[in-house]
């Protein structure tokens, strides 16, 4: 094996939003002295392969937070901020961070093992069908919703569908949004939904935490509930609880598994 890279990264795998192996959302987080060429930073995040790869700086009053897919950098990632927290805090109780992002300063909360993030709450709004969805999504009509946040949302009444979605990526890529996610209520959890990304170069995220900023709300109108219990994911998933806040915040908080750890060698 041959090792001359003159850089060493220190580089965490975490499942997210999961209380052990192989459950939630896989990211990987990088601590970083300083920033380097955005190219390499998407590179890494391309060799990595997972959904999201957060990269991390430490800054006088917090920590400078960016998150790449395989394909771009995004705006916002639930998941991966969560991971970066575990890593950084370690499950200490009471332990608070502040990371400066593309969506502002957000906080992330440690409490015995589990992980709060205040995050913006935001609120969809209701759209006609878009041409073509439903097809794309290999859903059958009948009885839903359409939603638009940054991702267009498909409201359906039965959670058994969500389990039989087999989307055509080519198709839903076409349209122009950063991702698809199908939500239903729950007999079992208050809702449940699935998040599609081929956009962003992520086919399916077991769980986006980003798109609860938009779902909890969504939900909570709904079911007339400020705390929502959620499950996402197709063959793998995840939970975690959504509180809506005063403040037009929405506090989601899950647990978080770490799994690998090592150096990346550039």
């Amino acid at each position: 094996m041959k090792i001359n890279g003159s850089q060493r990264i220190p580089f965490y795998q975490v499942d997210a939003f999961s209380t052990g192996p192989f459950t939630g959302n896989p990211a990987a987080v990088c601590l970083l002295e300083a920033w380097p060429e955005d190219a390499l930073l998407q590179r890494i995040a391309t060799e990595n392969n997972l959904s999201e790869t957060a990269f991390v700086v430490k800054q006088d009053e917090g920590f400078a937070l960016r998150w790449f897919t395989p394909a771009t950098e995004v705006d916002l990632c639930g998941h991966a901020t969560l991971a970066a927290a575990s890593v950084l805090l370690g499950g200490e109780n009471g332990e608070r961070l502040r990371f400066f992002t593309r969506s502002g300063e957000l906080t992330v909360t440690a409490d015995i093992g589990t992980f709060t993030l205040d995050f913006p709450r935001v609120k969809p709004s209701r759209i006609a069908a878009p041409q073509g969805l439903l097809s794309a999504l290999g859903i059958e009509q009948g009885a839903c919703e359409f939603w638009q946040a940054s991702d267009l949302i498909v409201v359906l009444d039965d959670e058994a569908q969500l389990d039989g979605i087999t989307p055509d990526f080519t198709a839903l890529a076409t349209f122009d949004v950063r991702g698809v996610v199908v939500t239903a209520p729950s007999r079992t959890f208050d809702f449940r939904s699935r998040w599609f990304g081929p956009q962003v170069g992520v086919n399916e995220d077991p769980v986006t935490g980003s798109a609860h900023t938009f779902l909890a709300p969504l939900w909570s109108e709904k079911l007339g509930k400020t705390r929502l219990h959620a499950q996402q994911g197709g063959s793998r998933k995840g939970e975690l609880i959504c509180e809506m806040k005063d403040n037009d915040r929405v506090a989601l908080s899950g647990e978080a598994y770490r799994v690998i750890e090592g150096v990346l060698i550039l």
